[in-house]
């Protein structure tokens, strides 16, 4: 069976369905038909009793793995911004949907997040039963570089990082290699990269298929991770346990430390007003479900693309802004509102939160 515009490929071998994410010119960026045809394999699949597991790869040009998600297809986005085009509401109702889909798949579903795993590629991946990273594997949520926040569940898995881990990610961005991946319980095992074929091809091998079986797959293609590098947990959480964005920047600044150093001039680099809006996200996210986190994403992607209490058009959004600036134009220099860390006021953040259809209307009122 294959999947739809061939950016998706299905296919069934064993009691294994097997997803390759094919199109690698833009390192699998989702768009919206291929989240439509993965959520029509995983339905069709999850109803399916002869298939025992299911295995998610990218692929890059040369062939399989290499690139396993780059997240959201941010062109069209920004197309969406400036044209007011409504199928970016569908876009997103159906990413969340099929996030909550993968995290309460109920039989086991193995993501090879083998190369980019950002944004999108991390909502595909998170909730699986087993993520499994490489020596290649560069893992990060980096939205609030482009004016936009950790979406896809982010602020429930990243709030649920060792301490303020998951803040400090959100904030900076920085991207994470296999050992800090495991280490923030954002992976659970690190593969050989060189065999990842085989590996692949041994799960359409396993007979009768149980969790004893797949504990010894992963015991055969494991390969020890090195050390955690750049990983000082205490320093995130001396200063991602502050209680404001402004407090923390200012903690950092007054620290000679290189670390405290670099990571003010990354959080300056970032839309100041989404810093705010993502950090009040991850501390609310701790006390959320999955399904309520997705629901209050939701409402605040709608105030990203419309932001009414903003008094702007969707051209004028810190999104529209910030991918002009890093992918569009490619000036590297946003104009964002407000300009500075210190400027942003509950006002202008907390109206992200308001949800804007009532509860029975909400798209994703039937997460559960």
């Amino acid at each position: 069976m294959s999947g739809a515009m061939n950016d998706v490929l299905c296919e069934v071998r064993g009691e294994v369905g097997f997803i390759t994410l094919n199109r690698p010119q833009a390192l699998n960026a989702l768009s919206l038909p291929m989240i439509r045809a993965l959520t029509t394999c995983l339905l069709a699949w999850r109803e399916d009793a002869r298939i025992k597991a299911v295995a998610l790869r990218g692929s890059n040009k040369a062939g399989p793995f290499g690139a396993f998600c780059a997240g959201g297809d941010i062109r069209y986005f920004h197309q969406a911004l400036l044209s007011g085009d409504p199928a970016a509401e569908d876009f997103f109702t159906e990413e969340y949907s099929l996030n909550h889909l993968i995290h309460s798949f109920p039989k086991p579903l193995i993501a090879f997040m083998d190369g980019v795993v950002m944004g999108g590629g991390m909502g595909l991946s998170q909730g699986a039963s087993h993520r499994l990273v490489t020596a290649r594997s560069k893992l990060a949520m980096p939205e609030t570089l482009i004016g936009l926040f950790p979406d896809v569940g982010g602020g429930y898995f990243l709030s649920r990082c060792p301490g303020y881990a998951g803040e400090w990610l959100a904030l900076t961005g920085t991207s994470l290699g296999a050992a800090e991946a495991i280490a923030s319980r954002l992976a659970d095992h690190c593969l050989d990269a060189e065999r990842l074929p085989q590996a692949w091809d041994a799960l359409a091998d396993i007979k009768s298929l149980d969790a004893a079986q797949l504990q010894a797959w992963v015991a055969e293609f494991s390969t020890p991770e090195d050390a955690p590098s750049g990983w000082d947990r205490g320093r995130m959480d001396v200063f991602f346990s502050l209680d404001s964005v402004s407090a923390i920047v200012r903690a950092l600044e007054a620290d000679a430390s290189d670390w405290a150093q670099r990571t003010a001039m990354q959080l300056r680099q970032r839309s100041p007003l989404m810093l705010h809006v993502a950090f009040e996200q991850i501390r609310r996210a701790r006390h959320l479900t999955y399904a309520q986190d997705l629901q209050m994403e939701r409402d605040m992607m709608r105030h990203c693309f419309f932001p009414r209490h903003l008094a702007r058009r969707g051209a004028q959004t810190e999104a529209a802004e910030g991918i002009r600036a890093l992918v569009i134009d490619k000036d590297n220099a946003p104009l964002w509102q407000p300009a500075r860390i210190e400027e942003v006021n509950p006002e202008l953040v907390l109206p992200f939160f308001d949800s804007p259809w009532p509860a029975h209307g909400h798209p994703l009122r039937t997460l559960i």
